[in-house]
Parts: structure tokens; sequence; C-alpha cells
């Protein structure tokens, strides 16, 4: 059977080393180090892992990053590379694909996460925590009671754009909540899930007036990117909130400023912005509505198993030369 040579970070290379030789036991493997390569050593296959990109955002690129990219782009036989992350609008993989090169994701391997960190962000601005913690770090003892009293979440509609692995988990928390919830799809007509009634993006604007909390939780795309802008906002009725666990480009952010700052909206979370790092002179820093987080809501210590299984998983099916799992189309 052929050599199959695949590039890794050196500290996934020594992870990885005894285990692919032990589960795939009649393949031949060689595994190169990145930070040992030079620009033009080929191979077949990459695993841009989480250490990979580190703190590098898809605007700004550490070294390190750069470099791993540069290989992925530069390798003659390259055929297939598959990321930790669960999306695919880097640069990098858009290069990657127009060289025919496959693309495989880690899609659902930090859903329950990126739920988890969505609940979080709705439970704080429900019971004004932004503002109890505002006054913590001012030593103010003000109850609750002294301002407006936060409305009860249970009996409240939440409208979740996107209805994949994420979208149904959160839908699932909020249900036992007694949030109500409703969904966007973008290509399956409108159905009862159970947990969400869905309908076809289509149908947005006639559903905006009912939503206390529009949450994304989608992939980016031509029909996502400024998906959220004034005319939106002005749609969802007043002391609505927005939580982004998606991707920062399908909201204007100019206009989702101005709707905070008229209290039109009563708050954010927003773990992902339209460029990254937040500029250090946004308001958004230092609203007293808003939680900013920076592109963290997926991070987890056990996403590197769940992400491992899934480059696995897919290894085994590119031997056997079937269909990949989370193949970027």
């Amino acid at each position: 059977m052929k050599l199959m040579k695949i590039l890794l970070s050196a500290e996934v290379c020594q992870h990885l080393m005894g285990k692919l030789t032990s589960v795939f036991a009649d393949q031949s493997f060689e595994l190169l180090s990145a930070e040992t390569c030079q620009l033009g050593v080929d191979f077949d296959c990459a695993f841009v892992s989480r250490d990979v990109t580190g703190l590098s955002t898809k605007f700004e690129l550490e070294p390190a990053t750069q470099h791993f990219y540069d290989l992925l782009l530069n390798a003659p036989s390259l055929s297939w590379v598959h990321t930790h992350s669960a999306g695919s609008d880097r640069p990098v993989f858009a290069a990657l694909l127009k060289k025919n090169i496959l693309v495989s994701t880690s899609a659902g391997a930090n859903a329950a996460i990126v739920a988890q960190s969505a609940l979080a962000g709705i439970l704080a601005l429900a019971r004004h925590f932004p503002k109890m913690a505002k006054n913590q770090t001012q030593r103010r003892w003000r109850s609750l009671i002294a301002d407006e009293l936060p409305a009860d979440l249970e009996g409240q509609t939440a409208l979740i754009v996107g209805w994949g692995s994420i979208a149904q988990r959160l839908a699932s928390l909020l249900q036992a909540l007694g949030v109500h919830c409703e969904a966007i799809r973008f290509n399956l007509p409108m159905v009862d899930t159970g947990t969400a009634r869905t309908h076809h993006i289509s149908s947005l604007k006639k559903v905006l007036p009912h939503a206390n909390w529009l949450i994304l939780a989608c992939p980016l795309s031509a029909e996502t990117r400024g998906l959220l802008n004034a005319e939106v906002f002005k749609l969802l009725p007043a002391g609505a909130h927005i939580i982004n666990v998606a991707r920062g480009e399908m909201i204007v952010e100019a206009d989702l400023i101005a709707a905070l700052q008229e209290r039109h909206l009563a708050g954010a979370y927003l773990d992902v912005f339209a460029y990254e790092p937040l500029a250090l002179d946004s308001p958004l820093w230092n609203s007293d509505n808003v939680i900013v987080t920076p592109h963290s809501a997926g991070h987890s210590r056990g996403n590197e198993q769940r992400v491992e299984d899934l480059f696995f998983t897919n290894l085994g099916k590119r031997i056997l030369q079937q269909p990949l799992r989370n193949l970027v189309q």
C-alpha cells in the first residue's frame, strides 16, 4: 500500500505517531512536522489542529499559522485537508478548494459547548448580570429591585437562525426553561420538530416581530452575510436581544451598535465580530448591555478528542476511498 504523508503540527505529530499505526495497522504513514518543514515539501493530506490556528484570526495570522497555510498551498500532491473548525470561511480554505483540494471540517464536535455558551449569554442578559458585574467592579451595592426588574424568561420566544446541531441543542435547553423556540432554515419547508417550529428564510421578516431573542447559529454564506441590519432590528420588538455564536459578518455592526445605543435592543451577547480582533475603539467594549467574548464560545478541553475522532474517521474513509464526513461543497 502506498505510503501516506500527513502534515501535522509538531505537538499533534508526536501525539498521533503511535495511535495512527495501531488504528490503521495495514497503512504506512510518514508524519511531517510543519515546524521543521520548508516551503515546497510534499505530502498527501494535512490536519489543521487547534494549535495550528492558535490565537490567529482569519484576518490576522501569527507567523506559525501563516507558515502552515503556506505549506498547504504549495504542496504539489496535497489532495485533502481536515480542519478542527466547524466553519470553512477562512481564506486559506477557499484557496484550497480552488485548487480542487478536498476540505472537511469538524462541524458538530463543539456543538454542545457552543449551545451552552449561547445559553450562558442568554441567562446572563436575562438576569441583568452585565449591569451587576459593573456594579461589582465599583463596589456598588445595588439590588435589581432598584431598577427596572428583568422579565421572566419563561414564556418568551427565541428565534434561532439555523437548524444544525448547535441550534437543535440550544432549542432543547431553552425549551426546558419554558422558552418557546422557532427556527429559520434555508433549504427545507416549515415543520414542527417538537422543540421548535421552523420557517424558511424567506419568512424571516414575518416572524421577527415575535422574537424576544434573535440567535445566530448558522454558517456564513452569501445568503447570511449582512443578514442582520437596521431593517431587521427595527422589525424586532422593543427590548429584544441578539445572540451571535456564528460569524460576525452576518451582522452589520454599525446598525447593531445604533440599535443598542438607541435602546431599541435591550442587549447582545457577541462572540464573533465583523473584524477580529475587535477594534480597541469599538463602542461594543464599553456598552453596559453587551457581553463581548473573543470568539471563544466553542472552546473546551473535550473538543480536542472529538476533533481527533472526526479526523480519524475521515482518514479511514480516505484510505478506503469513501465519501468524507463534513465535506465542504
